[in-house]
């Protein structure tokens, strides 16, 4: 499973870095497969596992703030793994060829 998510504080004013690293060190600690970008984070894994780090990155939200909005996006694959590499590579090879 492939998801790109985003979890966003309410409530903390402007500047949301510190609740945003809250669950991006979440993330990064689980050791799965990850990449951040400005507006949302993509991580693979097995269902389960990518679930459990999605809800541990909001609890640790939750912890500096009394509210957040999510998005999750999923490509549920079976049987494809690296997607998060993959998937990139591909968009990058067929621009290389124009």
């Amino acid at each position: 499973m492939l998801a790109a998510f985003s979890i966003t504080p309410i409530g903390v004013g402007e500047d949301v870095g510190e609740q945003v690293a809250a669950a991006v060190r979440v993330i990064r600690d689980s050791g799965l497969p990850n990449r951040t970008a400005a507006s949302f984070t993509e991580i693979e894994g097995e269902w389960d596992e990518v679930m459990a780090i999605i809800k541990a990155a909001t609890d640790a939200v939750m912890g500096v703030s009394t509210r957040c909005s999510i998005i999750i996006k999923a490509d549920v694959r079976p049987g494809h793994h690296n997607t998060l590499t993959t998937k990139l590579e591909s968009v990058e090879r067929h621009l290389a060829q124009q």
